[in-house]
């Protein structure tokens, strides 16, 4: 017996130990970043909440990757990186042991004890929008956009027989507890306002539920598998019993539109979250409601049961996971530590100590230590308070837009100072004048310039362009707004004349004055600089941006785009660097006061902090060029492939390690995918020495080696881009060259998939001159003299043929082609 306590014990130290080095330095702004930032604030946007079947951790679906938490004491324990993208579904394995989550195209699965990633499991189109083990653990079913179930084996990650439905988009998705019937909410036909009951292993249809006026955002079926349970944007919950198709109840309570309904572990109480910022508890059997729980500030997306039962789990868009009892409905605490909704605006205070982050999506502002990355306090007022904040000169006032409505705050207490009314739609930009003494204001309706410290209304511009977006020259005089309709005009605050009137490309996410106030940066699509004065274009950026800063001293702009921020020389418009790391649009970008950090806020739900110096902007020479002709491009790819496995002092081992291997590889196509990622590009620079077969097997070593940190990943998604370049989508004859040729010539095609293939030359009569058997040659592009067939132009007992015009029929399969040739002597 002590013997056995002895090894629970020991086993029991080595669990916890798995967890040390991160619970440790309870430093999370740190964990998992890219390269080039120095913190992270915020966890990323709430997707999902899962409980571990033991009910000791959590595991939640955010806007960066999945968290680990005690679900006790709410202490992080780790953060799994390594998607792409936004994670937005999440489930662990019913022993415990594994768990699974989605992203865009993408399953990841990772062990739950320690946080290795097992194995990706590709093959969706879009997104993932739910994963589920199977009663036995041994199944994994993903259901995406794309309109596919996928089920996977869990120990080898190979792809099952596929359902497919006939749909658009599925909603939401949830299986018996047998695994053998899925109910799936789709956006096809009546917009969603239908279910469908499948059976797994036929695909076959069995019935259809409808009954909501609303799109059905989720569904969920009991732990019997004998009632389901559908949310719906209406506003209210139906209950059907599953044999028969006949509808139960309707819970009717919420005022807003329910996201995903949960059942309790004895299936007795369902709750639903909603977009009312409640949690309602029902009983099952009677539809009547139970309790309300009240906490949250904005709409509650997520629920979790505990396995006994007694405690709920909510993740809010105020930020928050909050831990509530059954029983009583009362609060037992709130995991905060900086989840955030979409981060739509960033600001630094004048004297670079303090950042404010906000989202137009959720009630709060928060304000975060700039060098610590410590969350100091949150600022909350209406929802939408956080589409733009920005900093009085003296840093002493906070402006926001809440609503329609512009809202003061003391920036070192946090308390409301003052609210300024009159708009009739929602605030999207505000700024100060240089001075403090005027604040602009742009929204859906006008755009304003108020009095800052009496609220009084100094101008009123109004027009058709939605969504205004201000800013003020750095003395005040000049106003620019843009809106929806790609215009941006400069307007004189004190007489109300307009100045100047930009075009855009399309509607405008943001407008910034250069630090001398000669230059305007504009972007609507593209982003465009503008001479103020005389209203000319200077230099177009042609990458889709949504956000734009000038650094400090005006020498610098940064951009932010789908998932990037990228650094110009303001002057010449040169591309300095790109900064990856976000999963989401770069909603915001600013510089620090002293220029040397740049702030980037995203849909991810997290702001990021990265260093700029000028030997981050000019590195110098670059490792990954290892033949040193001044250009990291394929050629260098093939000559570290040609390496990998020697050791010793060698210009091909990147990293220094002392041998060329896998990581050295991946460190080069980071290097080429920081410019080069589309597969078209790409294409230009293949050698013949690559093929897709090399490409799949660099892949798949990288992926194995679990390369989370942020080059790595860009490595890995340049050699994935490069595969897709490298894979045909038909099998094509191509044209031979030269031609017309004497005495040989190349003849390239490419394979959509392996084949036997033979090549058949004619004479302009019909006569077979000479059969070229290829062999059985793999899916790939044929082109290059080394893989490309060849004919000597000889026939088949080796006479060289005569001038004239020959075809040449390629087969491969099932695939025939014929083309003509010349020979000229």
């Amino acid at each position: 017996m002590k013997r056995t306590l002895f090894t629970t014990l020991l086993i029991l130290l080595f669990v916890s130990t798995l967890y040390l080095p991160l619970s440790d330095a309870q430093d999370y702004t740190t964990w998992g970043l890219p390269d080039g930032a120095k913190l992270r604030l915020g966890k990323g946007l709430i997707n999902e909440i899962a409980y571990s079947p033991d009910g000791t951790r959590l595991a939640v679906a955010s806007g960066i990757g999945v968290w680990i938490y005690d679900a006790q004491t709410g202490e992080e324990l780790n953060l799994l990186r390594g998607h792409t993208g936004q994670v937005f579904c999440v489930a662990l394995s019913p022993d415990g042991n594994a768990i699974a989550s989605g992203s865009w195209n993408e399953v990841r699965v990772w062990d739950a004890n320690t946080g290795e990633h097992l194995r990706t499991l590709t093959g969706h189109r879009h997104k993932i929008v739910g994963v589920f083990f199977s009663p036995d653990g041994n199944t994994l079913a993903s259901g995406s956009f794309d309109g596919t179930l996928n089920l996977w084996d869990v120990a080898t990650g190979s792809l099952t027989p596929t359902l497919t439905v006939q749909t658009d988009v599925f909603l939401g998705i949830s299986f018996s507890p047998d695994g053998k019937t899925v109910a799936l909410a789709n956006s096809g036909g009546n917009f969603g306002r239908s279910i469908g009951l499948w059976d797994v292993a036929t695909g076959r249809h069995l019935r259809t539920f409808t009954g909501h006026t609303g799109t059905i955002d989720n569904v969920a079926l009991s732990p019997d598998g004998n009632t389901l349970a559908s949310g719906s944007y209406d506003g209210t919950v139906h209950l059907w019993d599953v044999a028969t198709g006949r509808h139960l109840h309707t819970l009717i309570g919420h005022t807003r539109q329910v996201f995903r309904a949960a059942f309790s572990p004895d299936g007795q109480t369902l709750a639903s979250p909603s977009f009312d910022s409640t949690i309602r508890l029902w009983d099952v059997a009677t539809g009547t409601p139970l309790r309300t729980l009240r906490g949250h500030t904005a709409g509650v997306q997520n629920v979790a049961f505990s396995s006994d039962g007694n405690t709920i789990v909510s993740g809010s868009r105020d930020s928050t996971l909050r831990v509530w009892d059954v029983a009583t409905g009362g609060p037992l605490r709130t995991l905060t530590g900086g989840h955030t909704g979409y981060v739509d605006s960033v600001s630094f205070s004048p004297n670079g100590n303090t950042l404010a982050s906000g989202s137009g999506g959720s009630t709060a502002i928060h304000l975060w230590d700039a060098d610590t990355g410590n969350h100091l306090r949150t600022l909350t007022g209406d929802r939408g308070c956080g589409w733009s904040v920005s900093f009085s000169p003296d840093g002493n006032t906070i402006a926001s837009g809440s609503g329609n409505d512009i809202r003061l705050w003391d920036a070192d207490t946090g308390n409301h100072l003052r609210t300024f009314r009159g708009h009739t739609e929602w605030v999207q930009s505000v700024a100060f004048s240089p001075d403090g003494n005027t604040l602009a204001s742009g929204s859906w309706d006008e755009v304003r310039v108020w009095d800052a410290n009496t609220g009084g209304l100094l101008l009123a511009i109004t027009g058709s362009a939605w969504g205004q977006r201000v800013a003020l020259n750095p003395d005040g005089n000049t106003l620019a707004h843009g809106g929806g309709d790609g215009a941006v005009h400069l307007w004189d605050v004190a007489t109300g004349r307009r100045l100047h009137t930009f075009i855009g490309v399309y509607g405008i996410d943001s407008v910034a004055f250069s630090p001398d106030g000669q230059t305007l940066a504009v972007n609507g699509g593209e982003t465009r600089l503008w001479d103020v004065a005389t209203g000319r274009r200077l230099h177009t950026l042609t990458e889709s941006t949504y956000s734009v800063s000038f650094s400090p001293d005006g020498q610098m702009l940064a951009s932010g785009s789908w998932n990037e921020v990228r650094l110009w020389d303001a002057n010449t418009a040169e591309h300095l660097r790109t900064l990856t790391g976000h999963t989401d649009n770069v909603i915001s970008v600013a510089f620090s006061p002293d220029g040397n950090t740049l702030a980037s806020g995203s849909y991810d739900g997290t702001v990021l902090l990265w260093e700029i110096t000028p030997t981050s902007l000019h590195p110098g020479e670059n490792v990954a060029d290892v033949n040193g002709d001044g250009e990291v491009n394929i050629q260098d790819l093939v000559a570290v492939a040609a390496a990998i496995g020697q050791t010793g002092e060698n210009a091909v081992d990147v990293n220094g390690d002392g041998e060329v291997n896998i990581q050295d590889l991946v460190a080069v196509a980071a290097a080429i995918g920081q410019d080069a990622a589309a597969p078209a590009a790409i294409r230009q620079g293949v050698t013949a020495e690559l093929t897709a077969a090399d490409v799949q097997h660099w892949i798949t070593q990288a992926q194995q080696l679990n390369l989370t940190e942020a080059m790595s990943q860009r490595g890995v998604l340049f050699l994935q881009h490069l595969l897709a370049a490298l894979t045909p989508q038909e099998t094509i004859l191509l044209a031979n060259y030269p031609n017309p040729f004497n005495p040989e010539t190349w003849i390239p095609y490419q394979l959509a998939k392996p084949e036997a293939v033979t090549l058949t030359i004619y004479a302009v009569d019909g006569k077979l001159v000479r059969t070229l058997d290829l062999g059985h040659q793999p899916m790939g592009i044929y082109e290059n003299k080394s893989r490309a067939a060849y004919w000597d132009g000889k026939n088949e007992i080796g006479e060289s043929v005569a001038s004239g015009v020959y075809f040449y029929t390629l087969t491969a399969g099932e695939f025939t082609a014929t083309r003509k040739m010349l020979i000229r002597k």
